[in-house]
């Protein structure tokens, strides 16, 4: 069954009067789109105004997104001071995003990096992993490493270098490893909650205002094949 976040099963990793980094749930839209659906933004905007008794308007600002069908890590800004400087870090690329994948087929090298040019398709919101430069794509880049086998898939630790549209999806299903349930990039069957076995396990950071290093880890969702890690 497919929990959805709420002001009150929200999962809070870290919070302060900066910042509030939360686990995504399979399902949950990070930012309004043209579904309708009530995004993570307002979930959280929701908790902090009960916890601390705002008044008036909460201000959130949404820094990054996960695909809906993900897991894992999303942090948030508080203040317009933060929002400004966390634009920076992950424009700039000074954070460090971990990924876990589940894949059926494992990959032939226990470690490797792979290069692809990724060309975006709008229309059917998938992009497409090429071995060499198309018009209008963009190099995308990634480390692997197999971190368990399972009995009958295998656990990549995921580090990117580039963050690029479905990026991780596309480029596991180009050496032929798509990642469970994915259907969009090639799994044979669906994951019964709709999700995606692909979880932003780990964000290393330095916090926007007190400049402490941050090393931040969201739990991996509660579901068969992830206890077995």
């Amino acid at each position: 069954m497919k929990i959805v976040s709420d002001k009150n099963n929200l999962q809070v990793i870290y919070q302060d009067n900066h910042i509030i980094v939360v686990n995504k749930r399979v399902g949950d839209i990070v930012q309004g789109d043209k579904t309708g659906d009530k995004p993570l933004s307002d979930v959280v905007k929701e908790y902090i105004k009960d916890k601390y008794d705002k008044p008036g308007e909460v201000f959130l600002g949404v820094i990054h997104r996960l695909d809906r069908p993900t897991t894992g890590i999303v942090v948030f800004a508080r203040t317009s001071k933060a929002l400004t400087r966390l634009n920076e870090l992950f424009k700039n690329r000074e954070t460090k995003k971990t990924y876990w994948a589940v894949v059926k087929k494992r990959p032939e090298q226990e470690t490797g990096t792979l290069v692809h040019y990724l060309k975006r398709d709008e229309k059917r919101n998938t992009s497409k992993a090429h071995s060499k430069e198309v018009p209008e794509s963009k190099q995308a880049s990634l480390d692997y490493k197999i971190i368990k086998q399972l009995d009958n898939y295998t656990v990549l630790e995921v580090d990117l270098h580039t963050g690029r549209h479905h990026q991780i999806r596309a480029q596991l299903a180009a050496i032929g490893s798509p990642i469970k349930g994915d259907l969009k990039y090639g799994a044979d069957r669906s994951n019964p909650d709709g999700g995606i076995n692909l979880h932003a396990r780990k964000l290393d950071f330095t916090h926007p205002v007190t400049k402490i290093p941050l090393s931040l880890t969201a739990p991996v969702p509660d579901e068969s094949v992830w206890k077995s890690v």
